[in-house]
């Protein structure tokens, strides 16, 4: 086996590729990287780690079929050091040479036979465009669980309905949702999905650089999208991943409709107060904010501690009200609401609150994007 092809066209692809593989394999072949190619022509790049799969296509300058195993990050770090020229891949019994230049490695190659082969994809469900895609996924997955122990609170929930996507993640503590359009194959296609929120924003964010279209195929087993679910673009990438149980907490009914307090206030200037405010803030000490007639004290510390205090102004209707959050929390959905304007619609200093990117305070749709986000009781 053999092929030869330009330098950032294989480091891309390996990098993209590398993604997907385990940091601590459960044997040592899955660390493996598996190169094909094929009878065609064609240089097939792929990872499985019996979760997530990943594959790439690319047309060589030329090459020799076949079929190797070697290290995927190894062949990543090498593949990102390489000089801009062709590079040469060669198997010679046992092991792979890599040149590229003056510079050659040798590689040790992995029993290939005892790699898994890759899962078939699901049949297509429908596509949507890529740079759509992995916006409304970052916002929304900022919101998924880190703790494993908690695994449906890890994932992103797709529910498709004709063609409106509808994602929402929880930690408990903040709850994301997003709307999206996109192309059913079907008019009347439904489905629900729990995907791994990190595997589901890895994918979303590989395939929005290509700016193609991305495919998303499920399969739809009574409605609940068991299973596998899979992304592909036109790019020649594709992955696929393993679903969660789809329980999830009924999050509309979670969803504040009426408020008693409203604020509008530029975005950057807020995210930039609250960071300088919260460098006094203990890791789990909350950012408080006091809301009236034109502005909005933010403030954090107390007693013998450092102390900081900022006022800014502020776009406000409704009854003045005190609220402390979660200065990471707050901060992370000012950065997913994608607006210029952030808007907070309040009820009580306990109750959950509401960040969406500014509108018209007469328009009453329904914004894309909701990031609701729990306040931290204030001691009396």
């Amino acid at each position: 086996m053999m092929f030869r092809i330009e330098r950032d066209a294989l480091a891309e692809a390996v990098a993209w590729t590398a993604r997907s593989l385990p940091a601590r394999p459960s044997v040592p072949v899955l660390a493996g990287m598996r190169l094909e190619v094929t009878d065609g022509g064609q240089l097939k790049l792929s990872g499985f780690d019996y979760e997530v799969s990943a594959e790439v296509t690319l047309e060589p300058q030329s090459g020799e079929a076949g079929v190797v195993l070697v290290s995927g990050k190894l062949l990543a770090e090498i593949t990102r050091a390489l000089p801009a020229q062709p590079v040469d891949f060669v198997v010679e019994g046992a092991k792979a040479v890599v040149t590229c230049g003056s510079a050659r490695f040798t590689l040790l190659t992995m029993p290939v036979e005892d790699y898994p082969s890759l899962p078939t994809m699901p049949p297509a469900a429908g596509r949507v465009g890529s740079d759509v895609f992995a916006s409304a996924v970052a916002q929304v997955a900022v919101a998924a669980g880190k703790d494993d122990t908690l695994p449906m609170l890890t994932g992103v929930r797709m529910e498709i309905e004709g063609d409106t996507v509808t994602l929402a993640a929880t930690d408990r503590y903040r709850l994301a949702v997003r709307e999206l359009k996109w192309q059913p194959g079907q008019p009347d296609f439904s489905a629900v999905a729990m995907i791994p929120g990190r595997t589901l924003a890895d994918a979303a964010k590989a395939l929005g650089s290509t700016g193609a279209e991305v495919e998303i195929a499920m399969s739809s087993v009574g409605g609940t999208g068991e299973g596998m679910i899979g992304f592909s673009s036109s790019a020649g990438r594709r992955t696929t991943t393993r679903l969660l149980d789809p329980e999830f907490p009924k999050y509309r009914s979670l969803l504040p409709t009426e408020f008693s307090a409203r604020a509008e206030l530029s975005t950057g200037v807020f995210v930039e107060a609250v960071k300088r405010v919260a460098l006094v803030a203990e890791r789990n000490t909350p950012v408080r904010l006091a809301f009236r007639d034109g502005e909005v004290v933010l403030e954090a510390g107390s007693g013998d501690e450092a102390q900081a205090v900022e006022v800014l102004p502020v776009d406000f209707e409704g009854d003045d009200i005190n609220i402390a959050f979660n200065h990471q929390f707050l901060l992370e959905g000012l950065g997913a609401i994608d607006s210029d304007v952030a808007r907070l619609q309040m009820t009580t200093s306990t109750k959950p609150a509401i960040l969406t990117g500014g509108k018209p305070v007469e328009e009453k749709s329904v914004p894309d994007y909701r990031y609701l986000i729990m306040p931290i009781r204030l001691s009396s």
